[in-house]
Parts: structure tokens; C-alpha cells; sequence
């Protein structure tokens, strides 16, 4: 057993192992390292010479710097006393290791060295069985450098992420803290290339950039028994590459988006199992949900997704695609992404005016069939069950039945309209018989001209979404996909069918 002292550590230098008096509990993980955390000090047991250490040599946004330094802000930055008051512990072998125990001020961070990425077996499991880690200049879990099993080069929704070198294991019956912060983007000094007037940077690489509380540089997978609670000043839990949930209770309370996984049209967010609870906070003034910047893929599990509740947002929200193929599914927000056909049957409702409060989705016979209940405002709403097949439904808040036209767009633009915001590409054209709704009024949404019909076969011009690349804004706040809405009168009942449903609540 040793003991690596928290406070006395030279800046990157291995501490002295002293001994210690009490020894830890046996590990129940066969030969897992065991790590306790203590701001008095961290005690290790099992691991060889130099696999653990501790320094005081956090990656953080220096304050002081100029604009060539990086992209943050001055709330971006941190002072060095501050970030001295943090104590890493470093993993730099492959293994498996246990940590309990509580770190006020410090992170783990797991590096294996530059060459990990390509070593299969450069592979790291944290088993968290009882931690309480807070970091405020950083993320609290760092994975730098281990195996990376993803394939940037040809991207798909189908990946099997089992290889991966960064693994999360929370320990059955475990309860596990996570107070993180992030890293504003860092540049690479010798990279720096400013303008003609040297006031501005043209051009740099990134040296650095976390932005979840929890973070990896490579692929990620999560599961177990036990659960996690991330409470994140910025972003909860995030990878460069993939990011699969195999299991676990998971709650994220997020500044910005509670998951992000952040590869431009390669990444793709999996969830199998568990239990995965997200309410962005919004300190930031934004986030969605779950964000993947490649594909999103859920099979199992159950997924709650509260977006921000005063921004343009959407309580999952995929680049490329969501794919619902089981699982329970409640996700709320002002935004929708597109939800691709042949899985899981699932309900949109767009709501005519933000939302408070619970909603309750009945079958015929009166049963609940799924429930939400966001503490932040909406006026879009998705459930997916494998309860809700073919049928007749009613939706409720509290005792209201609510009134509910069947068909709409992929916006839930209420009123058959469609408002915009924006400035429209120079060749873009309306279909026959659609006219462009007028810009909301004091946040009021447009009514449709008298007599208005919709063609049959309408259809939105192929390729459109929006104006360089952004949704449509709608006249609440939030912003969608382009769609039509088939106008009707609304009823308090209506009926699903199999694959996607699209619903506009007169609420």
C-alpha cells in the first residue's frame, strides 16, 4: 500500500510513497489498482512503480494572456493560485482501477503517452465506487491519450466501441459525484498566423479544449450498477469520437449540452442500457440535450432530455441522424432534429405556446403510456415506448385533456405556416398553393389565410434546411426543419402509427 501526499508534490515529479495506517477495502475487481481519494492525501494499493502518481500540474486557461493565447473570455480563464489548489491523479499504465473516496479540488487524469492510440492494449477502466470529485478549472475525468478502436475514415451509424480504451465502470450500489469544469480553446503558439494589422488570428491549431465535466479524447464506454451524477459548468460528458452507454443511473445537470460528442459527420452517440437523465441548466445560455455531431443511436435503456429553456435547442439532437430502435424515450426542447424512419415508433407534439408542467400520454383504454414532467420550459415534446404502438391516444396536462391536430412538419410550425425569420436563398420557391406566413408578433404565432389549402403531394424543395445550414427559427423561441403542417381540426383524441408521428397541440 502506498500513500502519494496531495500538497508537497514539485510540479510533474513522482511523489515519494509513504506509508499508511489503515488499509483500504479489498477490491471485489480481481486485480484492479485501488485508488482513495483524500484531500489529505491519495492512497494507492497494487499498482506498479510509477503507474499512479499525483503533481499539481492541471491543464487549465491561464489568465493574463492576450487574444493570441486562445479563445476564452475572461470567465474562461483562472488564476494560477487557483489552478495550484488542484491535485492530479495521473494513471499512465493500462489496467484497471478503483476509485472511492472524495478529491475537493483535483481530477484524474488517465494519459498512456503519445503512441497509445494505436496499441490495443493501452486500455484504462475506472471502476468509481463511491467518489466525490470537484474540479473548478477543468474537467474532473480527463482521458488523454489510450486505444483508439474508431474509424474516422469511414464514418457509420453501426459502431462496435467494446475495444475502446476509455471505459467508465460504476460500481454496483455505488453512488458517484462529479463537480467538473472545462478548458476553452488553446492555441498552439508556433501555429499562431495573425492578420496584416496584427489584431486578429486568421489561423491556428488547437494545443487545447475540454469542454465537458467529464471527458475523453477517444472513444468512451460507460456502464454498470452504480450511478453518476455530473454536475457540469459547462458541458456534462463528452468524447472526441464516440460515445456508447452500456448501463448505469446516470444524472447530468449541464451549463451547455449535457452530452456532446463533438466529430464532424463521424461520431456517433450509442445508448444501450441504463439510465440516462439530462437537465441543462442553461447558465450558459444554451444546450441541447444530447448533442452528437455525427449520428445518434438509442437501443435500449431510458433516455430523459430537457434542452435549454430560452434557447433554440432540442432535447436530442443529431447531425446525421437519430435513430430510435428501442428504449424509452422522453425529450423536450424548442427544436427538432431529424428522426430517421424503420425504428421505434415515436410521437412529436408541437405545442402552439411554451409549456410548463406534466404532460401525460393515455392509450384508448386509458392507460398511461408515457409521462413527462421538464422543469424546463418546452414547446416540443417526443415520446418514444414500445408501448405506443397502433392506436388511438389522448394527451393530457393534469386534468386537461388537450386538443391535438393530427400531421405536421418536422418544426411543428402550429397554424399550417411557415414563419421565417431569416433572408431565403435567392433561388428558393415556395410550392403551389403555399404562401410564406407573416414574422410572429409579440411572439404570437401566424394564422393561415382564409381558405388555405395544401397540396397533396408537397413536399419541402430537396435539400433545403434552413439558411447556411442553421434550422428555421419559429416564433417562440425555438427553430425546427422545414414542414408542413396538415391543417384540421384539433380533437382530444388521435391516433399513432407505426413510425413517426407528427402532432400540434392547440395549447
Amino acid at each position: 500500500m502506498k500513500k502519494l501526499s496531495a500538497f508537497v508534490l514539485v510540479l510533474a515529479l513522482l511523489m515519494t510513497f509513504t506509508a499508511c495506517g489503515a488499509s483500504p477495502a479489498p477490491a471485489p475487481y480481481g486485480d484492479a489498482v485501488d485508488i482513495i481519494l483524500s484531500d489529505d492525501g491519495v492512497t494507492v494499493e497494487g499498482a506498479e512503480e510509477s503507474a499512479v502518481y499525483t503533481a499539481n500540474d492541471i491543464v487549465y486557461y491561464e489568465e493574463g494572456h492576450d487574444f493570441t493565447y486562445g479563445e476564452g473570455e475572461e470567465n474562461d480563464s483562472h488564476s494560477a493560485a487557483e489552478a495550484a489548489e488542484h491535485t492530479v491523479v495521473h494513471i499512465a499504465k493500462a489496467g484497471t482501477y478503483r476509485l472511492s473516496g472524495t478529491l475537493s479540488r483535483g481530477q484524474i487524469a488517465v494519459d498512456l503517452g503519445d503512441e497509445a492510440e494505436a496499441d490495443p492494449n493501452a486500455v484504462v477502466t475506472l471502476i468509481l465506487d463511491g467518489v466525490d470529485i470537484t474540479c473548478s478549472v477543468a474537467p474532473a475525468i480527463m482521458f488523454y491519450h489510450v486505444y483508439e478502436c474508431g474509424d474516422s475514415d469511414n464514418p457509420t451509424k453501426d459502431v462496435d466501441t467494446s475495444a475502446a480504451g476509455a471505459n467508465i465502470l460504476l460500481a454496483e450500489g455505488s453512488t458517484n459525484t462529479v463537480h467538473g469544469a472545462y478548458v476553452a480553446r488553446i492555441y498552439k503558439p508556433e501555429t499562431v498566423v495573425l492578420n496584416e494589422e496584427g489584431t486578429e488570428v486568421e489561423d491556428a491549431k488547437k494545443l487545447h479544449k475540454y469542454d465537458g465535466a467529464v471527458y475523453s479524447k477517444m472513444t468512451m464506454n460507460v456502464g454498470g450498477e452504480g450511478s453518476l451524477d455530473i454536475f457540469a459548468e459547462n458541458e456534462g460528458l463528452d468524447t472526441e469520437l464516440h460515445l456508447t452507454i452500456n448501463g448505469g443511473n446516470i444524472h447530468i445537470f449541464s451549463g451547455n449540452d449535457g452530452i456532446n460528442t463533438n466529430e464532424d459527420g463521424v461520431s456517433v452517440t450509442t445508448i444501450n442500457g441504463g439510465s440516462v437523465n439530462i437537465t441543462v441548466t442553461g447558465t450558459t445560455g444554451e444546450g441541447d440535450g444530447i448533442d452528437s455531431n455525427g449520428w445518434l443511436v438509442i437501443n435500449g435503456g431510458a433516455v430523459t432530455a430537457q434542452a435549454c429553456a430560452n434557447s433554440a435547442d432540442a432535447g436530442i439532437d443529431s447531425d446525421m441522424g437519430i435513430h430510435i430502435n428501442g428504449g424509452t424515450v422522453c425529450a423536450s426542447g424548442h427544436m427538432l432534429d431529424r428522426i430517421e424512419e424503420g425504428g421505434q415508433t415515436y410521437a412529436v407534439f408541437t405545442f402552439r405556446d411554451k409549456q410548463q408542467g406534466e404532460i401525460t400520454l393515455k392509450d384508448a383504454a386509458g392507460e398511461v403510456v408515457a409521462t413527462a414532467a421538464p422543469e424546463n420550459d418546452y414547446s416540443i415534446l417526443i415520446f418514444s415506448t414500445p408501448a405506443m404502438t397502433e392506436g388511438t391516444y389522448a394527451l393530457w396536462r393534469g386534468e386537461e385533456q388537450l386538443s391535438v391536430m393530427q400531421g405536421g412538419g418536422m418544426g411543428g410550425f402550429g397554424g399550417g405556416m411557415m414563419p421565417f425569420a431569416g433572408e431565403l436563398p435567392e433561388d428558393f420557391e415556395l410550392p403551389e398553393g403555399m404562401e410564406m406566413g407573416e414574422p410572429p408578433v409579440d411572439g404570437e404565432r401566424p394564422q393561415p389565410p382564409e381558405g388555405m389549402e395544401f397540396p397533396a403531394d408537397m413536399t419541402p424543395p430537396e435539400g433545403f434546411d434552413g439558411v447556411d445550414g442553421e434550422k428555421m427559427p419559429r416564433p417562440n423561441g425555438g427553430r425546427g426543419d422545414m414542414g408542413a403542417q396538415v391543417l384540421g381540426e384539433g380533437a382530444v383524441e388521435f391516433t399513432l402509427a407505426a413510425g413517426g408521428n407528427m402532432l400540434t397541440v392547440d395549447s
